[in-house]
């Protein structure tokens, strides 16, 4: 696909943007330098200033949300959806847009027999699922410059990747054993809409087991790693934002630690959002959800027991950003030719 030229803002609109992960694509391309917002859309809030939905814009912008029966044509749409909405239009919203970035699960996943396995349903569009490019850039990145549409990450999913990932591509993985993950998830997963979970009163202080075994987003690690033996347990703590995945794996042969911070480095060093959390010292030694808020990296580390040879990896985002909306915002960047890291640059925040 051809780049758009420099000197040229592009159109963008954001399909569901009354919603967290919609909130988060305003804050991250309001300020974005190549990128203009035409428009919002929201059923509900349709007439209402963006900024009555997401406080933290006030002042940035007079945008309305608009119904979404008005969209129009633009350059480049963002669908922020709950599951199923944008399959099941997918093609008004391909019609309206060169460059579609779904941020739900209707096409991560490229098997349609798979997405029946873990969604219990028959895909609404099984014809498209090839035409999406899984949004993970750290393994996609080539192919997202040339694509046309590209799919949303789930949260876990990537932690869950960004964690294993090292290991699985330096071969250091003993792929014959079972490979445990427990991912720690904030209640921001739970989206906008309210339930008897996230009740204050009920979500307050809460360590609450909310996926023990079965959870989809272990389709998605299959699909990126190639492993067919890993298995995700999801809690929910006392966090708004923040995922944290810790994998533990055997190693394949013996090693040290020196053949992990080999891998990790040669896995960090090729992604802009990527950084490796492991110090001697200090309460910040490994991977903390905390000091990600607002930013797009992701942090990894990892821990070795020689004697048995358990490797421990640990993977910790915001999973609204490196989760959702900025790793979009991220597959726009390579899209539309501008640079992976343009508004992106947030670090995230210390102390919160």
């Amino acid at each position: 696909m051809e780049s758009t030229p420099a000197n040229t803002l592009l159109r963008v609109g954001i399909v569901g943007a009354s919603g967290y992960v919609g909130g988060e694509l305003l804050r991250l391309l309001l300020g974005h330098p190549h990128v203009t917002v035409v428009q919002a859309t929201s059923g509900r809030n349709a007439g209402r200033y963006v900024y009555q939905a997401h406080p933290n814009l006030r002042g940035l912008t007079k945008l309305q949300f608009i119904h979404p029966d008005n969209l129009e044509a633009c350059d480049a749409l963002f669908l922020a959806l709950p599951h199923g909405e944008a399959a099941r239009a997918i093609e008004r919203y391909a019609a309206l847009a060169p460059r579609l970035i779904d941020c739900s699960a209707d096409f991560r996943l490229r098997d349609s027999a798979v997405y029946r396995r873990w969604y219990g349903s028959d895909h609404p569009a099984p014809d498209w699922l090839e035409r999406f490019v899984y949004g993970l850039p750290e393994v996609n990145r080539e192919a997202l410059r040339s694509a046309h549409y590209a799919s949303g990450v789930g949260c876990n999913a990537t932690a869950t990747n960004l964690a294993l990932l090292p290991l699985v591509q330096a071969g250091l993985v003993d792929t014959n054993q079972p490979i445990l993950v427990e991912i720690k998830v904030g209640s921001s997963e739970g989206g906008a809409a309210a339930s008897d979970s996230s009740h204050h009163p009920e979500r307050a202080g809460a360590v609450r087991s909310f996926a023990p075994v079965g959870h989809r987003h272990t389709a998605e690690v299959e699909q990126i790693t190639g492993l067919t033996n890993v298995h995700l347990s999801i809690t929910s703590v006392e966090l708004v934002r923040g995922a944290l995945a810790t994998v533990q794996a055997f190693a394949a042969r013996p090693i040290a630690e020196k053949d992990l911070w080999q891998a990790f480095r040669a896995f960090a060093r090729e992604q802009p959002f990527v950084r490796i959390a492991k110090e001697r010292t200090g309460i910040y030694r490994y991977p903390e959800p905390k000091i990600l808020a607002g930013g797009n990296y992701a942090d990894i580390g990892f821990a070795l027991d020689v004697d048995t040879g358990r490797i421990v990896s640990i993977c910790a985002i915001d999973n609204l950003m490196k989760g959702a909306s900025g790793s979009a915002v991220q597959c726009m960047n390579l899209m539309c030719g501008f640079a992976e890291t343009a508004g992106l640059e947030f670090p995230g925040l210390h102390p919160v």
